[in-house]
């Protein structure tokens, strides 16, 4: 049996800071690979830790997870012990033999459940020290692609219009794409009280402070809190802090899938995600591409999306919903395009819908759900098929009804989309506080009938 215990120490390089700009630290002399952890102390004040982004020749940029008043040129800079950064690691995973344990470790485990907490572990809820912890890496293994399971098994999100038209299948990966102010968060608490999943893990990354409270007590309640795990990285936090909070999210539910258990992921949203990466990848040089995103937020995105899914060997999954924010109400935005290329479906939220009031506002014409053809039967999809047709037809001769020029009998196509109408509009609306199961939904569906 060998015993790394033994093993010698290799000496640590500190190092001096040198120059401070932005939100960017530059240090001479120390040495420590991408995603060490640091210290940055200076005599008489509190020490700053900050991660390492980057380096140039003997230069290291790092990015701090904390207000950098006080710091003065000359500080020592100090790479942290594994020890310190990791103080549970097992013998299997000695510290000075793999380099990404010198990364950032976190609380995973039973005690985050019913918990709100930061980017670092750390309790927001004053409910008092977490319990059932133990720390876990942040940098995992990427799963083979040929040893997850195909997504097969549909999964019940408990929304109607979702149910019905859009099927998610366990194990798959939507985005939720919607401008400001048209219900993204009211959905997104919809899906936390009634999805089938055994835990919930929301990621509330780069909203407003205010909002995270809200989304907390009145959208999700005390119900939806109870099997779920919130990640809050305000709008105010440093940009390392919220991709940070967006990577200990993936973590925690990683974690639990690999326990086989079946994950319900919320992530509030994707874009204030490469955001943050934006911000990160231009302080320390990075040139900027489209609309100013440098090439890094591109791959970004799929580096952390790919976490998420089915695990191996079937055991486990991560349903994984992102929010992208469309600026501008415009689809074509880069992150919103991007974002649609890697994920396995979309779903629109209009505005005009919800300024007509129609709740909850999802776009059926402009939304899929790529994998509902592998997860509902026949009879379901030949269902949402003529739902599809119905509702298109309806809407491209809206005008012709309001204007009273739609004459019944001249198109027996139209007639047929006029008349179920009502009854298709009943179905895509649902009020937050009610939930509809997947064969509810299915039923409701297949009922609507244009002779009836």
């Amino acid at each position: 049996m060998r015993h790394y215990a033994a093993l010698p120490r290799p000496l640590e390089m500190e190092g001096t800071l040198v120059r401070v700009t932005g939100l960017v630290l530059e240090a001479a002399g120390v040495r420590a690979p991408v995603g060490a952890v640091c210290s940055v102390n200076m005599p008489g004040d509190k020490p700053v830790t900050a991660e390492v982004v980057g380096f140039n020749g003997d230069r290291a940029y790092l990015m701090p997870t904390g207000e950098l008043h006080g710091l003065a040129s000359g500080a020592r800079v100090v790479p942290l012990p594994v020890a310190q950064v990791a103080p549970r690691l097992g013998v299997d995973n000695h510290p000075w033999r793999r380099s990404e344990d010198r990364g950032l470790h976190l609380p995973m485990g039973d005690g985050l459940l019913g918990r709100v907490v930061d980017a670092h572990g750390q309790p927001m809820d004053r409910g008092g020290p977490i319990e059932q912890v133990h720390n876990e890496p942040m940098v995992r293994r990427a799963i083979n692609a040929m040893d997850r399971d195909p997504v097969r098994q549909p999964l019940d999100t408990g929304v109607r219009a979702i149910n019905a038209l859009l099927t998610v299948g366990r194990g798959q990966r939507l985005g939720l794409f919607a401008g400001t102010g048209v219900g993204k968060s009211v959905l997104l608490g919809m899906m936390a009280r009634y999805t089938a999943a055994d835990v919930i893990v929301v990621g509330l990354i780069g909203e407003r402070g205010r909002e995270v409270k809200e989304f907390i007590e009145d959208i999700l309640g005390d119900e939806g809190l109870k099997r779920a795990v919130v990640v809050a990285a305000p709008a105010d936090a440093p940009p390392l802090v919220r991709m940070q909070g967006a990577s200990y999210a993936t973590a925690i539910a990683e974690h639990f899938r690999d326990r086989g258990q079946h994950v319900l992921l919320l992530m509030d949203s994707l874009t204030r995600y490469a955001m943050a990466q934006r911000e990160i990848a231009l302080a320390i040089g990075e040139p900027p591409a489209t609309k100013g995103y440098p090439p890094s937020c591109f791959a970004k995105l799929p580096q952390l999306v790919e976490r998420s899914g089915n695990g191996l060997n079937g055991v486990g999954s991560i349903t994984a919903f992102y929010t992208v924010l469309t600026e501008g109400d415009d689809p074509q935005d880069p992150i919103a395009d991007a974002a649609r290329g890697i994920l396995d479906g979309h779903i629109v939220l209009s505005r005009e819908l919800a300024e007509s009031g129609h709740f909850p506002a999802i776009d059926v014409e402009k939304s899929i759900s790529r994998v509902m053809n592998a997860v509902a039967p026949r009879e379901h999809l030949e269902g949402a098929r003529r739902a599809r047709q119905w509702l298109s037809k309806f809407n491209r001769a809206r005008d012709l009804i309001q204007l009273g020029a739609y004459v019944p009998g001249a198109d027996p196509e139209l007639d047929a989309a006029v008349r179920v109408n009502p009854p298709l509009m009943a179905l895509l609306q649902q009020d937050m506080h009610d939930g509809a199961s997947l064969i509810a939904s299915s039923q409701q569906l297949l009922r609507l009938n244009p002779s009836a």
